[in-house]
């Protein structure tokens, strides 16, 4: 055995002594038996112990049940968080002691505020527990003697846990590491003090320790393995506590994976791990009188430091899985009380607000963004509050529902006073993973938003986010729940209501949308919202006012022409407007916007009062939609009236509507109309009869079933309010359904 030093002997020039003679062989080898050195640690199934007198180790399930066999079931505990906290001021720091050693696997510190916290809770655990003093001298002595008088590892550990049979696993490794604490500190202790202290120094010198340190840096290589080891312990009993520490009672039963996973390893574990602590403390004993010819050989001890590592992989994921089994079971607790404290009334909004968005620095969880300061969701008491839930896109301000915002906002802060003012909206970012980018791309979104913003999106739980993702069923696409001033959910997606009413919508509830919808009948005025400003004095001068819409400018020209000479004919003043395509690309609308222009065929709206114009009948769409899914769709003309726009903008053809006050309208695609008003001497007659739009209706109704064949589509956004059916605009069938994906580059 290289590197064995014997007392007397004089190291070489490169440390190396000669060869020990057979009573001076390593301290381990002999107690475990001797045998070829081959036999222990040497990759694989081998490990320390496994000498002669330690066969019964070659059978783990043979050792598992002897251990099992020593474990008492009526249980005793100590406290063992404390006693560790204090076992780390011996352990740590260790090497510094050894001059010229200052590499290993312990903690190189010189926190004195840290060991000063430790030891002051030393001083309060006295008053809190007894520690078992009997008990740890009787391990002590199982260690120092036995060792020293030959007794195999096995054995000794074997009598160990037969003195802390009535233990729990937590408490039998730590008493037994208490033991080898105390061991360790009176080395470390008289290492220290030996050079300034008379009384340490003739310890020391009794110990001959001077000799130890004498010969330190040829023993750098053993004791770098000894402190590794002891790391490794450390490591493994920490583990083992940890296990213990979780509420395993509050969510596991005994048949739960988990812990029937611990059973079997845990015990094991203490087994191992109390093995290396009598290994290790062969090595103290070693150097504090035995002589360091004793020492282990390195490679023997980081063996058993490999084990104890394993060891400790395999607690760690049992940890893991039990970490992760709690998290998700808090969670659901967690979602449990969200449902409870949004299915009923409050005082006020602020608990329902404070469930939502917490801060764990108490500081505010939201952020005015107009006036750049942090806000508390106390300054959202008793105000009607909006959720503006999106995922993080750089498109958002470009977005439909981010325009409607804009504009209510408007309207908010131009009449601050109002009722339909006394509510905010707060933006909830709802992104399932967050990166830097992500992040600074939310920085630069709140920024330019007028309302309100989390500050940062860890106020927002995951539990929170899974509470809308299920509960209020957000899948990326925005909505705006909203919030009554005593926390109750009114609405889950009022966004469409904004759209049409604007503040009119105030307070945003389903039920406000349902009275709104009772007041409203298949008009001018629902369709248009007065988005020509020259509208309403149009109507009080009885003009007939025809919207029209498509991308086929010959169509365009024909139609004005025509439509305009029927006016001249029946002696009625008329105003065109176009309108568009709900579909259309900016470049091309606004191309044909120049046209009509320029060669003066009619009215147009600008570019984003197109848009606008589209967008409210898509969202009358979906609010009429969410309040009507009885499957009377067919019989409401208001739906229908709005599913016949929608199938107008979905296609490229031209459509037209035409209208005199607000309810009088008749309305077809562009071939059906444009052959109406070429047939007016047809259906004059009926015009002096009931009038001119009922005439151009009733003549556009016998086109229909006179035509041999139409195709009408109708195209929409996918999201969860999408119809099982829709009835034809111009038939009454039933459309077919089908799926498109669609990738649009607007240019």
């Amino acid at each position: 055995m290289s590197g064995i030093i014997a007392p007397g002997q004089k190291l070489g020039a490169i440390g190396t002594p000669v060869q020990p003679k057979p009573e001076q062989q390593s301290l381990v080898t002999r107690v475990l038996g001797g045998g070829d050195a081959r036999r222990f640690g040497g990759g694989g199934t081998r490990h320390i112990g496994e000498g002669r007198g330690n066969r019964a180790l070659g059978d783990e399930g043979e050792l598992g049940r002897k251990i099992l066999a020593t474990h008492h079931e009526a249980e005793e505990r100590i406290q063992v968080r404390p006693i560790l906290q204090v076992i780390d001021v011996i352990f740590q720091r260790a090497a510094a002691d050894l001059p010229g050693l200052v590499q290993g696997a312990l903690t190189q510190t010189d926190n004195a505020a840290a060991d000063d916290k430790a030891l002051r809770s030393a001083v309060a655990l006295q008053d809190i527990i007894e520690l078992p003093t009997r008990i740890i001298s009787q391990i002590s002595c199982e260690v120092c003697c036995k060792t020293a008088s030959g007794v195999d590892v096995h054995t000794i550990v074997m009598e160990i846990l037969q003195i802390i049979k009535h233990y729990n696993w937590d408490s039998k490794v730590a008493l037994a590491l208490v033991s080898f604490a105390v061991i360790f500190g009176e080395f470390r202790l008289a290492i220290q003090l030996y050079s300034t202290n008379s009384l340490a120094k003739a310890v020391a010198l009794l110990k001959q320790l001077p000799e130890v340190l004498e010969h330190i840096g040829a023993l750098k290589t053993k004791l770098d393995a000894l402190f590794d080891l002891i790391a490794e312990i450390l490591d493994v009993t920490q583990k083992i506590v940890e296990f213990y520490e979780l509420p395993r009672n509050e969510y596991f039963t005994a048949e739960s994976p988990e812990l029937v996973a611990a059973s079997s390893h845990i015990p094991t574990a203490v087994y191992w791990t109390i093995r290396s602590i009598v290994v290790s403390a062969t090595q103290i004993l070693a150097l504090t009188g035995m002589g360091i010819e004793y020492l282990t050989e390195p490679w023997e001890l980081s063996s058993l430091a490999h084990k104890l590592n394993n060891i400790k992989g395999h607690l760690m994921d049992i940890i893991q899985r039990c970490h992760k089994f709690i998290e998700r079971k808090r969670d659901e607790e967690l979602l449990e009380v969200l449902k409870r404290i949004f299915s009923v009334v409050h005082i006020d909004n602020t608990k329902p607000l404070g469930a939502l968005f917490h801060y764990k620095d108490g500081q505010p969880a939201l952020y005015d963004c107009y006036n750049k300061k942090r806000v508390s969701t106390d300054d959202l008491r008793r105000k009607v509050v909006a959720l503006f839930i999106t995922n993080i896109d750089p498109e958002l301000p470009r977005g439909q529902e981010y325009a409607i915002l804009q504009q209510m906002y408007l309207e908010k802060r131009h009449s601050p006073t109002r009722t339909e003012s006394q509510y905010e909206v707060v933006w909830v970012p709802v992104v399932d993973f967050w990166t830097e980018e992500k992040y600074r791309l939310f920085e630069t979104l709140r920024d330019q938003m007028e309302w309100h913003s989390v500050h940062h999106p860890s106020v927002v739980s995951p539990v929170v986010i899974r509470f809308i993702k299920e509960k209020w069923n957000f899948n990326k696409k925005p909505m705006l729940v909203v919030i009554d001033t005593q926390g109750k959910i009114v609405h889950h997606n009022a966004i469409h209501m904004m759209c049409i009413w604007g503040s009119l919508a105030h307070p945003f509830t389903t039920n406000k949308e349902k009275l709104l919808w009772d007041e409203m009948s298949w008009s001018l005025d629902l369709v248009a919202d007065n988005l020509e400003p020259s509208m309403g004095t149009w109507l009080q001068e009885g003009k007939y006012i025809c919207l029209y819409g498509g991308e086929n400018i010959e169509w365009i020209r024909s139609f004005t022409r025509i439509a305009k000479a029927v006016a001249r004919e029946s002696g009625f003043g008329l105003e065109l407007i176009y309108v568009g395509r709900r579909t259309a690309k900016e470049r091309v609308t606004k191309n044909i916007i120049e046209v009509i222009q320029k060669e003066d065929l009619s009215k147009t709206l600008e570019w984003g009062l197109i848009w606008i114009f589209w967008l409210r009948l898509e969202s009358m769409w979906h609010s009429k939609g969410q309040l009507a899914r009885t499957g009377n769709e067919k019989n409401d003309p208001i739906m229908q009236g709005i599913i016949a726009m929608l199938s107008f903008g979905s296609g490229e053809q031209g459509w037209a509507l035409v209208s005199r006050g607000l309810t009088e309208m008749a309305k077809a695609n562009g071939e059906h109309m444009s052959k109406a008003l070429t047939d007016h001497s047809r259906w004059k007659h009926r015009e002096t009869e009931i009038g001119f739009v009922a005439a151009l209706d009733e003549y556009l109704r016998q086109i229909h079933l006179e035509a041999p064949h139409h195709c009408t589509s109708l195209l929409l956004p996918a999201t969860g309010a999408m119809p099982e059916s829709v009835s034809c605009s111009e038939c009454g069938r039933l459309m077919e359904r089908f799926t498109m994906f669609r990738c649009c580059l607007d240019y």
